[in-house]
């Protein structure tokens, strides 16, 4: 099992980014590896991280501003080769068509429950593994 996983977090709330780090704690389940943040507030830093590579999860908050989650994650899936599952936080649940819309993975609303949070974050961490080996 990798060392650690790279989880990028975007969002123009420090708050949010906050709520994020300490939902999924330092290992969100016990099968996965330990966690690493790397926090963006803007997309032209998404991009640029991303371009790196090495991320394993992308958690987008679909409320940011002027780039909200949604568009930059329907964006990354079209320019980024083998593009990062992407976890989205969601204002409200009426929002989850745009978050399919939108072409990512898993959605969880806003504020962050943590138990919701952490399993949600665990069982793309495990799809990105299962992905990486094939």
């Amino acid at each position: 099992m990798q060392s650690s996983a790279t989880v990028l977090v975007y969002s123009d709330d420090a708050n949010t980014r906050e709520q994020v780090r300490l939902a999924a704690g330092r290992r969100p389940a016990a099968d996965v590896p330990p966690v690493e943040f790397v926090e963006c507030a803007t997309l032209p830093a998404v991009l640029e991280r991303l371009d790196q590579g090495g991320v394993d999860v992308c958690v987008l908050d679909g409320e940011a501003v002027p780039a909200g989650g949604m568009g930059v994650c329907r964006q990354i899936k079209d320019e980024i080769f083998q593009c990062p599952p992407v976890l989205l936080l969601i204002g409200r649940p009426q929002d989850a068509w745009l978050a399919t819309w939108s072409r990512a993975d898993a959605a969880v609303t806003l504020p962050v429950e943590p138990v919701e949070f952490a399993d949600t974050l665990a069982s793309l961490l495990r799809t990105r593994k299962l992905a990486l080996q094939v």
